[in-house]
Formats: structure tokens, C-alpha cells, sequence
């Protein structure tokens, strides 16, 4: 196990019980108390935790892993998802790409497209997501264009209203969402209200909205709504999606790609 696989099980193990130990938290991940403690350590340095006497606790009333230390969770399924995605955009459109793991694979697999090596431009990308910019930019064939507003760190995204003005102003072809949860009878949701009003003001300008999500992600609810279920036009997961929460989707007029 890796430095950053091990940091981000015990950050994974934090946020379920709420505080660790170090002894247990040693026997579980099969290492030394001594790492253990260095870890936390690391860890309380950048501001992922509070260091205890005995081993941690959650930094402040309101926790989310930050978007690098979420990037390995069922890295097989977000990769495959992200090339599936890729594969229905068509040289020359206007995409939209929320913030999120499985939307920043997105990129990877556009950016990895022979027949999107060259053009002008090959793709226009609107997106809020900083890092995902900051990727694509460097790309001369696409054309950047991102959002104003205030950065959220565990995200990257820009919300607020200067993120809405933008968006306001701009057509898209296809959107690709990513999710916190998205429920055949609640529709896409995400926690936080401002990545909501962004990424449902995205929607609103596209043609085509493609929400982007592990299996893990389906059937949830989470906090803050983004778009019904029937303004979503295709869903694109794993084959780890039950058979019956696929159909629920199907009924609500949504292509359902499992990959």
C-alpha cells in the first residue's frame, strides 16, 4: 500500500467512524503504529484532521475528502465510464464539465482522442472546474473557456454569481454531470446548494445532459438538487448498477450505458 492509498484509507475510515485510534487503525491497515502516527501527523499538517492524544478526530463540524484523495476510489469504473463518455461527443460541440473525479477522467479521455488531436477548435469546453482547465488549456486544439467565481478547495469549482453570469450567457451541446447522488425519483443532486445552482444552470443551456456516476452514486439522494431525472438524457455508470434501479431509470426516459 502506498503513502497516498494508506492516507486516504484512513481518511475514508475517519469520516465512517468519526474518530480513530492508532492502535486499531495500525491492525486494520496492516502497519506499523509508528506509521500510523506519522500519518496523522502528515495528515493534521495539511488540515485533514485533528490530531488527539490517542489518534484523530474530524477537522471541524463539516467534512469532505478533498478532490486528490478521492481520485483512486473505483479508479477501474470511473476510467472505464470516462471513455464511454468521451466516446459520444462529436468533434466541433460545446461541452460542459462540472468539478469531480469521474468529470476530470472525462477530460483525460477527450484529451486522448486521435480525431480530437487537431481542429479549430476540435472541442469548445465551458467548465467551473479548475483543475480540469488547467489540464485541458495546455491542449492548443481546445478551446477553454471557464467560469468566473469563488473556489471551493475541496472541489476546484467556482459557484456564486459570477459562475451563473457566465453561463447565462452560453449555449452548450452536451453537459456532463458529475454527482454526489442521483435517485430515479429525486433526480441528480450533489451536497453542496452552490455546486447546485451552477451545475443546474448548465444544464438549462445544454442540448444534451449526460450525468456521469459510479453505481456507487445511483439510487442516493444528496442534499442539494441539480435537475430532475427527465431532464437527464443519458446516464453512464458500471455494470455494477441493479438491474431494477436501471429500469426506474429507463422509465423516466433516460439511456441507460453501463460499462
Amino acid at each position: 500500500m502506498t503513502r497516498k492509498e494508506r492516507w486516504q484509507a484512513l481518511l475514508d475510515l475517519l469520516v465512517e467512524r468519526g474518530e480513530l485510534e492508532v492502535e486499531p487503525a495500525a491492525e486494520t491497515l496492516g502497519v506499523s503504529a509508528a506509521t500510523i502516527r506519522r500519518d496523522l501527523d502528515q495528515l493534521a499538517e495539511q488540515q485533514l484532521l485533528v490530531r488527539t492524544r490517542g489518534g484523530a478526530v474530524l477537522h471541524g463540524v463539516s467534512y469532505e475528502l478533498p478532490l486528490r484523495y478521492r481520485t483512486s476510489r473505483r479508479a477501474a469504473e470511473k476510467h472505464r465510464i470516462s471513455e464511454a463518455v468521451a466516446a459520444l461527443i462529436t468533434p466541433g460541440e460545446v461541452i460542459g464539465l462540472t468539478g469531480g473525479t469521474t468529470t476530470t477522467e472525462v477530460a483525460r479521455a477527450l484529451a486522448g482522442r486521435p480525431d480530437l488531436a487537431q481542429g479549430s477548435p476540435a472541442l469548445t469546453v465551458v467548465t467551473n472546474a479548475l483543475n480540469i482547465a488547467g489540464e485541458l488549456v495546455i491542449r492548443p486544439q481546445f478551446k477553454i473557456v471557464l467560469t468566473g467565481g469563488v473556489a471551493r478547495p475541496q472541489s476546484y469549482e467556482l459557484t456564486g454569481p459570477l459562475a451563473e453570469q457566465v453561463l447565462g450567457q452560453l449555449a452548450v451541446d452536451t453537459a456532463v454531470l458529475g454527482v454526489d447522488g442521483f435517485d430515479p425519483q429525486d433526480g441528480a443532486a450533489t451536497r453542496h446548494e452552490d455546486e447546485a445552482s451552477v451545475n443546474r444552470l448548465l444544464c438549462e443551456r445544454a442540448r444534451r445532459v449526460v450525468v456521469a456516476a459510479d453505481s456507487s452514486k445511483l439510487g442516493v439522494r444528496a442534499f442539494a438538487r441539480i435537475c430532475a431525472t427527465s431532464s437527464v438524457d443519458v446516464l453512464v455508470t458500471d455494470t455494477g448498477l441493479a438491474p431494477a434501479v436501471a429500469r426506474e431509470f429507463e422509465t423516466k426516459g433516460v439511456e441507460v450505458v453501463r460499462v
